[in-house]
């Protein structure tokens, strides 16, 4: 399964910078950083909800926002922590 994995985490004090550092580790164990906060990953269907719950318990669900997108598809597959919605009259948001 091929997955595009984003962050944004809040790093005003050194616990943000912990878990940013965290998140990136747990990422670089799954796939390549192709951006500072983004990584494409290969994964089997049975490693991805290891891989969600270990995000889940890196991060701040107030502050910090993980998404993870399957590669192919217009939606997200998981979203983690805060969100914005993305309101268009464009249409869906394909990648």
């Amino acid at each position: 399964m091929d997955l595009l994995l984003t962050y944004d985490i809040a790093t005003h004090d050194r616990a943000g910078d912990r878990r940013l550092r965290r998140v990136a580790k747990i990422a670089e164990g799954h796939g390549v950083r192709v951006q500072y906060s983004v990584f494409e990953l290969v994964l089997n269907p049975h490693e991805v909800p290891k891989l969600v719950r270990r995000l889940e318990l890196a991060i701040d669900q107030d502050q910090d926002s993980i998404r993870i997108y399957r590669l192919g598809s217009a939606l997200p597959m998981t979203t983690l922590g805060k969100q914005r919605m993305l309101t268009t009259i464009r249409g869906p948001l394909i990648l």
